[in-house]
């Protein structure tokens, strides 16, 4: 990695990001009173860009799209240019990169990442859309179904560069889970599906049920991530240039929600059920810690967060770790964020 001095906070990010993959951490009280507070439910410890604008065995650190955490304690983080970066939890350093592919050897615009059981990548990519399944050296294993509706257009409904943006396992493991980011053509402009597939005996996955989510008006769903309770949380997005980014986190559940996957159109009448959704915060609440900002944003600790995964808990605490992709964009920042996440039974 080129060689470059860490940013103000990366202490206190450090210690946050400590504690945060510490499942013996203090109780929620005691984490909330050392945190700073983005809302009642919500607190940050720190953030870090001490990844920003740096290489690694000569491959450019950011862009990055998804986050998950490795079974030795290390981070996944995956780049939306085709590559899977193994980080240090502590540090963020690197320790590997990995060049993804598809069947012929392209690259991907890789999206979404969950890390199964037995080790393998579980990657999304939002050009087709796709799910592909890889070995820990890259190495493609396998490859998922994808309904028809869910193709970009004209193969299918969906718009370019708004597909699989999420990607998650559900607890047990044996469920996988992917979120549109945008609606699709003829559904509610509010309204995104979530697909699921279910592992089979053999390590496959076939499809399983499909949920809609509804979204604030003109955000769109980066990232989702599925609680140990089997509840979401869903990170939703935006961009209005001149202003910045809207990111607000939410947190879903998925439990009665109607199986949307053999409706043409949403809402549908009757209307289906969709996930019910709370408002965890909206992170132009957080106190900016000293951020600063290449460009306007409401809050200058904001940018263009759209990774998300959850390092460690207590009993009603969530650890959470985001990051920002920065589009190799001089006005953007590759950034990292650790919060505490309060939920209730």
């Amino acid at each position: 990695m080129t060689p470059m001095p860490l940013r103000t906070h990366l202490a206190l990010f450090t210690a946050g990001l400590a504690a945060a993959t510490c499942l013996s951490a203090a109780g929620p009280a005691q984490a909330h009173d050392t945190g700073h507070a983005c809302s009642p439910a919500v607190s940050i410890d720190g953030f870090s860009d001490a990844l920003d604008k740096t290489t690694y065995e000569n491959t450019y650190v950011g862009n990055f799209s998804a986050l998950a955490m490795e079974r030795d304690g290390s981070l996944a983080a995956l780049s939306d240019r085709s590559s899977l970066f193994r980080l240090d939890a502590r540090t963020l350093k690197p320790r590997s990169v990995v060049p993804l592919a598809d069947e012929q050897g392209t690259a991907l615009d890789s999206e979404g990442l969950a890390v199964a059981r037995d080790g393998t990548y579980l990657v999304s990519s939002e050009t087709e859309p796709s799910i592909r399944r890889y070995s820990r050296t890259g190495r493609l294993l396998d490859r998922l179904p994808v309904p028809d509706a869910l193709r970009v257009s004209p193969a299918g409904r969906a718009q370019p560069n708004g597909t699989f943006e999420g990607l998650t396992l559900l607890p047990g493991g044996r469920t996988l889970l992917a979120s549109m980011e945008y609606a699709l053509s003829g559904d509610d402009s509010t309204i995104v599906r979530f697909q699921t597939w279910r592992r089979t005996a053999h390590g496959h996955f076939a499809l399983g049920a499909q949920y809609a989510y509804r979204t604030d008006p003109g955000l769109g769903v980066p990232e989702v991530q599925a609680t140990p309770d089997g509840r979401l949380l869903v990170l939703e997005r935006g961009f209005t240039s001149g202003v910045g980014n809207t990111v607000r986190l939410y947190l879903a559940d998925p439990r009665g929600a109607t199986d949307t996957s053999g409706i043409e159109t949403l809402p549908a009448r009757p209307e289906a059920r969709l996930i019910g959704k709370t408002l965890l915060t909206d992170l132009a609440s957080c106190p900016s810690l000293g951020a600063t900002a290449k460009q306007p944003q409401p809050n200058p600790l904001l940018d263009n967060i759209e990774a998300m995964t959850i390092t460690g808990r207590t009993k009603n605490t969530l650890k959470v770790l985001l990051a920002s992709d920065d589009n190799e964009n001089k006005t953007q920042t590759t950034r990292f964020y650790a919060l505490r996440v309060r939920t209730t039974a």
